[in-house]
């Protein structure tokens, strides 16, 4: 069995290869939407209830890229994306 750490390895490389989230994409990313779509997947929720009882969108991009699964591969994404926000704000400084 792989480790939390080896699981969101993979994914992130996973991003990286298959998807085309590559540094230079993320690089364009400057108003938190990796962190705020980790967000998302770590909580299991794309809205949230206003304290008036209206729903707010938290996910940051088109709802097609909306892909929760179980929680354990959910978990392992929000942990990749957290690491591509890193990342981001690491080249940034």
């Amino acid at each position: 069995m792989q480790t939390a750490i080896e699981l969101i390895r993979a994914e992130r490389k996973r991003q990286i290869d298959a998807e085309g989230w590559t540094p230079e994409h993320d690089d364009a990313h400057e108003c938190h939407e990796l962190s705020e779509a980790a967000a998302c997947y770590a909580l299991g929720v794309k809205t949230a209830v206003a304290p008036d009882g209206t729903r707010v969108p938290l996910w940051p991009w088109d709802e097609s890229w909306w892909k929760p699964t179980d929680r354990v591969r959910d978990l392992v994404k929000a942990g990749a994306l957290i690491v591509a926000e890193i990342e981001r704000l690491q080249r940034a400084a």
